[in-house]
């Protein structure tokens, strides 16, 4: 996979950035954040999963085993029928799958939810892609781009469903190439990682490559849509109404990937959920750190700030003057919709154990 992804344009490991101010009010030995704003010529890391998925679906069609490098996938997509690449994105995917697409020389159609801004879908047609507004949630439109595959469309969604399981599991493969990145960048595992969570599809991902070691692993969601800790509490999948406004418009997924969640249930160490105003708080102390992370990205520094505060928080994930902690800041500033002056959902902070 990585060696894949390296032989994609401007590949170059993302960096890792010291944050002393977090690691001095923490009080642990280092904070850490892996910079997402530029990965492969966009601003997230979705790119990671969707090129693999692309280059798994495009060979199984092809009955060959997956290519090597780019240029080898690109001619064996235009050595057949063409295809359209189909997904629902609320934003970073939709455009890695567009971006994708247009490398390749394929169409693309992306189904969005109702809501985002001009600048999001503009971003995504920008690459050449066709894209449809359902005015529905994000749940929906998933439901909407599924339905509507015909045999000369090869559906790349990156949450996954009894039915609905290889490719999604081709993306989870695909951000592997960060993590990889991330333990040689700091010397080896870290002892705590912060992951933005949505659907759990990059949760998934942290979970499996850190499956046999120590490093606790905290997923963090926005309050108003926190379909990991609402399964936690429930111990089983629960979907969640994300039908309020959050400034964290790419984790506002209701229901958890059906993939990931046995590994959620069985690996995850702690969930919380954040309010719009935290992420906002946590995304400042990032730019002052000169990282640049938007709402989505910065969640995670939001997520460790309050479980510090929570209590059995510290506990949990086990914070002392040892910890090396990293945080997964998955996009820039500029992929953040606006917050129109609305104010984030005030809500009690909720930490779920693993049991």
């Amino acid at each position: 996979m990585r060696a894949f992804h390296s032989s994609m344009p401007g590949y170059a490991p993302t960096p890792l950035l010291p944050v002393p101010e977090l690691a001095a009010s923490w009080h642990v030995a280092s904070v850490h954040v892996k910079d997402e704003s530029a990965r492969l010529g966009l601003p997230a890391f979705k790119i990671l999963g969707a090129s693999w998925a692309v280059n798994r679906a495009l060979s199984a069609r092809s009955v060959a085993p997956p290519c090597a490098t780019l240029t080898e996938l690109a001619a064996l997509a235009s050595s057949g029928r063409p295809v359209t690449l189909v997904t629902a994105t609320d934003g970073n995917h939709g455009r890695a799958l567009a971006r994708m697409a247009r490398l390749l020389g394929l169409p693309a159609r992306i189904y969005v939810p109702g809501g985002l801004p001009d600048s999001t879908v503009a971003a995504i047609e920008s690459e050449g892609a066709t894209v449809l507004d359902t005015g529905e949630i994000y749940d929906a439109a998933v439901v909407l781009a599924a339905q509507s595959i015909s045999d000369d469309d090869v559906l790349v969604q990156d949450t996954s469903w009894p039915e609905y399981q290889e490719v999604p599991g081709w993306i989870v493969d695909g951000y592997a190439t960060m993590f990889a990145e991330i333990d040689e960048q700091a010397g080896g595992a870290p002892t705590v990682i912060a992951v933005p969570t949505g659907v759990g599809s990059l949760l998934q991902a942290a979970l499996r490559h850190y499956h046999h070691s120590p490093v606790r692993v905290l997923s963090v969601e926005p309050v108003t849509a926190a379909c990991v800790t609402a399964s936690l509490a429930a111990g089983k999948p629960v979907t969640v109404d994300t039908s309020a406004f959050t400034t964290m418009a790419g984790l506002n997924c209701g229901t958890v990937s059906t993939l990931a969640w046995p590994l959620i249930l069985e690996r995850l160490d702690a969930a919380i959920g954040v309010t719009d105003d935290e992420s906002a708080r946590a995304a400042a102390i990032l730019r002052h750190a000169g990282v640049d992370s938007g709402p989505c990205g910065a969640a995670s520094a939001a997520g460790v700030e309050a479980a510090r505060s929570t209590p059995g928080g510290i506990e949990a994930l086990g914070l002392d003057a040892s910890t090396r902690v990293v945080l997964l800041s998955t996009e820039g500033a500029s992929t953040s919709r606006v917050n129109d002056g609305a104010s984030g959902a005030v809500a009690n902070d909720v930490i779920s154990e693993r049991s």
